[in-house]
């Protein structure tokens, strides 16, 4: 299998392009999608992980706890799984069999696919998706905050182990609630926002 992406393209108003993200994000829905892997995995009901990059110990253990439920009930986890504990929650859902898709803040043109995620890509059970355009090689803050609005839009529901105070979860979270996704906070969650 190659280590680099061979990217495919979903356009806007085309079949396989998700509607949710043209209802939610109306104008700002990007104008294609790029993806590795199976893409009939976007038509999956999808818990999108979104966590702080600092966060306190409580929710880290709830995260990984709920993830490794999440991979014993086969439910489809999206995120960009940058922060670390979105990180540990992927390492966690790699040893199972169920369905993940991996939104990177940047275009997947040229991306080198991490050893760890091949055999998903080739099993068809990992989807490598991105609404970003090949100038975006390099993720930058400003990518991954339009790459989480992209994440929540496809989402059925969220889960946030932990949101810091005044962190840039706090956007996100009102235009999930505008769009009424139900939002999951651990019990152990210190702060909402």
């Amino acid at each position: 299998m190659t280590t680099r992406t061979d990217t495919t393209e979903i356009a806007l108003g085309t079949a396989g392009y998700p509607s949710r993200l043209a209802a939610r994000l109306d104008s700002a829905a990007p104008p294609a999608i790029s993806t590795v892997g199976n893409a009939h995995l976007l038509q999956t009901l999808k818990t999108a992980l979104f966590c702080s990059t600092r966060c306190p110990g409580d929710p880290i253990l709830a995260a990984c706890g709920q993830a490794a439920q999440w991979r014993d009930e086969g439910r489809c986890i999206i995120s960009g799984f940058h922060s670390p504990v979105e990180k540990e929650c992927l390492r966690i859902l790699l040893a199972g069999n169920q369905p993940i898709i991996i939104c990177p803040a940047r275009s997947l043109e040229g991306m080198r696919i991490p050893v760890a995620w091949r055999d998903g890509v080739a099993q068809g059970r990992i989807l490598l998706l991105s609404p970003f355009q090949p100038v975006a090689r390099r993720q930058s803050a400003a990518l991954a905050r339009q790459r989480n609005e992209f994440v929540a839009a496809l989402a059925d529901d969220i889960y946030i182990p932990y949101a810091s105070p005044g962190g840039s979860l706090g956007k996100l979270l009102d235009r999930a609630q505008h769009w009424s996704i139900p939002i999951t906070f651990p019990d152990t969650q210190v702060s909402q926002r």
